[in-house]
C-alpha cells in the first residue's frame, strides 16, 4: 500500500469540502440546527461534507470500514477503517466562527497510519503517514522545542456535556493559568493537537472526546516528535475519551500534573 498516494489523495478531496464548508457556513440559521446532545449541535453541512467524504474515499479504498461521527457509513472492517470528522467545530462554525476542520484518519487494525487534519479558515492541511514524518502543507514540522512547563502555551477543550470531572478540571485550569504562559480554548480538538505539532502549542489536554476527533491528530503529532496518552499514561485516547499531548521536553511533567488533579 503505498501510504503517500493515498494521503495525497486525502488532500485533494479535504480541500474540495472546505470549499464546500466555506461556502455553507454563512447559511446557517438557528432553524436547521439540530442537537444530538446537549451542547452537541449538527447541521444539514456535516451531514453532506460526511456524505463526500465517505463518497470519495470508498474509491480511493474500496474495502475500507468507517467510523464516522454522523454515521454516514456504518460499515467496518477487520483490517482497515477510515475514522472522520467532517466537521470538528461545529459550534464556532455555526456561530460564524474559526476555526473548524476536517479530520480524516486511516487506522490498520489498531494502528493509525495516515492522519489528515484541514483547518479550513487558514487553508492549512496537515499530514502524516506512519513513520513518514509530519507535514504542514507540504513543509515538514515539529513539536516545539520549549524545555520547561512554565514557558508554555497549554491548550484544553471545556467540557460540554460531561460534567463529572468538572471540579478536576478547574483545578487544573487554574494552575495552568497561573504558572504557564497562558491557556488557549479554540473549539476544536483536531486543531489543538496539529498546533501542537507544529509548535503553536506546547501541550493539550481534553476528557469527553471522540475517536474521530483525535485519531489524525494523534498521529501527526507524534511524527512531530510529540508524545500522546490517556489521562492514566496509558494508550487508550483514541477510544478512551481523554488524552494528554506535549512536546517531549515537556511532557513528563505535563501528566503529572494531569495526574495529580484527575486521579487522586
Amino acid at each position: 500500500m503505498d501510504l503517500q498516494k493515498i494521503t495525497d489523495q486525502v488532500i485533494v478531496l479535504v480541500k474540495e469540502v472546505g470549499i464546500y464548508l466555506k461556502g455553507e457556513q454563512h447559511k446557517i440559521t438557528s432553524e436547521i440546527i439540530e442537537k444530538k446532545g446537549r451542547n452537541d449541535f449538527v447541521t444539514y453541512v456535516d451531514k453532506t461534507a460526511e456524505q463526500k467524504l465517505v463518497d470519495k474515499l470508498k474509491e480511493i479504498l474500496p474495502d475500507a470500514g468507517f467510523i464516522a461521527e454522523e454515521g454516514t457509513e456504518i460499515k467496518k472492517s477487520e483490517i482497515y477503517n477510515w475514522i472522520i470528522d467532517p466537521l470538528d467545530g461545529t459550534t464556532n462554525f455555526i456561530h460564524g466562527l474559526k476555526p473548524y476542520s476536517i479530520s480524516i484518519a486511516l487506522q490498520k487494525k489498531e494502528e493509525i497510519i495516515i492522519g489528515v487534519v484541514y483547518e479550513v479558515g487558514l487553508d492549512e492541511c496537515f499530514t502524516a503517514t506512519k513513520n513518514g514524518g509530519a507535514f504542514l502543507n507540504g513543509e515538514k514540522i515539529f513539536v516545539s522545542k520549549t524545555k520547561e512547563l512554565s514557558e508554555s502555551l497549554i491548550a484544553t477543550g471545556f467540557p460540554y456535556y460531561d460534567y463529572s470531572r468538572l471540579p478536576n478540571f478547574m483545578k487544573s485550569l487554574q494552575y495552568f493559568i497561573e504558572n504557564t504562559h497562558g491557556v488557549r480554548r479554540f473549539g476544536t480538538a483536531a486543531t489543538d493537537l496539529v498546533y501542537v505539532a507544529c509548535g503553536r502549542f506546547e501541550a493539550y489536554y481534553e476528557y469527553g472526546l471522540q475517536s474521530w476527533d483525535v485519531a489524525a491528530g494523534t498521529l501527526i503529532v507524534q511524527e512531530a516528535g510529540g508524545k500522546v496518552c490517556d489521562f492514566s499514561g496509558g494508550n487508550n485516547y483514541i477510544f478512551g475519551k481523554e488524552i494528554i499531548v506535549g512536546n517531549s521536553n515537556v511532557f513528563d511533567s505535563f501528566f503529572a500534573k494531569i495526574d495529580g488533579f484527575y486521579n487522586i
